[in-house]
């Protein structure tokens, strides 16, 4: 018999995010002071939308007239049914395969996700979640439930590296679709022409949406100390290039420094965090740090 239990929560660390509130640092859709308006979700609030049920969401607000007539379940959903609305973001483009340090940089941003999404909804707020490359993936709606959690979960173990990397495509795509506003955490490498991230980061600000970005690499791709001659390879398509990494050590180094204050000069710009990552630092004391950090900017 097939195994489908979620695999990607560190009990240990969840005790310790168990202590820990992520708060939006900006102004979001039902923001108030302390962590939620009030215990009594969709308690005289004004009625917004329906959703589908999923097993373990409360049978409180279930809309009995559509089940009559139609034989399908679908609950009431309120303006102010939650204070915050995260979307998880996961580039599951082919770099996002690369690893050397015992972990590919998918694996170490489905970690984060994994920890973000039990974390958000502790909190009884909504989270959802999109693997994407090239404009298309699999998506998750936000929803609120401890309930959602194993879907979330599921996906993420799911979510295999392929395909090419079109943040302009698959991040438009998604600030369209994302018209409530809310937290947008995008998990990813980053490897696109900075400009193009830059419009990407806009058009969700644009749409008031708070945006953290997670810029993780390999250590590898930031410190190149590699020794031998060696043909590298673009696994997303493009060129061969045969090389020895002594020669170019200096000036790679030089590049991938410009490019990553690049990339975060532009998150201050835009008004997004930024928190540039490596895969052999364990993400759990990465997250713990940055959500420190938060606290004390909030």
């Amino acid at each position: 018999m097939s195994d489908d239990r979620p695999r990607l929560l560190d009990p240990v660390f969840i005790s310790k995010l168990a202590r820990l509130d992520l708060q939006a640092r900006l102004v979001v859709e039902g923001f108030l002071t302390g962590l939620h308006r009030s215990p009594y979700h969709g308690f005289s609030v004004e009625f917004a939308e329906h959703r589908q049920y999923m097993p373990g969401d409360p049978l409180r607000h279930l809309d009995w007239k559509v089940l009559a007539k139609s034989d399908r379940k679908y609950l009431k959903q309120y303006q102010e049914e939650t204070n915050l609305r995260a979307h998880l973001l996961v580039d599951t483009s082919a770099s996002m395969g690369y690893g050397t340090s015992g972990v590919t940089k998918l694996d170490y941003a489905r970690q984060l996700a994994a920890s973000l999404a039990y974390l958000i909804l502790g909190q009884h707020d909504a989270v959802g979640l999109f693997g994407f490359a090239q404009g298309r993936g699999e998506q998750i709606p936000a929803r609120s439930t401890m309930g959602h959690l194993r879907p979330l979960l599921l996906l993420l173990e799911r979510l295999t590296a392929g395909g090419g990397t079109d943040f302009t495509a698959s991040l438009h795509t998604l600030a369209e679709r994302i018209t409530r506003r809310g937290l947008v955490v995008i998990l990813s490498d980053l490897l696109d022409e900075p400009e193009k991230i830059a419009q990407a980061i806009h058009h969700f600000r644009h749409r008031r949406h708070e945006v953290l970005v997670f810029h993780i690499l390999d250590p590898q791709e930031v410190a190149f100390d590699f020794e031998r001659e060696a043909v590298y390879v673009d696994v997303e398509g493009g060129p061969r290039v045969t090389t020895r990494p002594r020669e170019l050590r200096d000036d790679y180094r030089a590049r991938i420094q410009a490019w990553r204050a690049r990339l975060r000069t532009i998150c201050i710009e835009k008004r997004a965090d930024y928190m540039a990552l490596t895969t052999d630092v364990p993400y759990d004391r990465a997250l713990l740090e940055y959500l420190a950090k938060r606290s004390r900017l909030l």
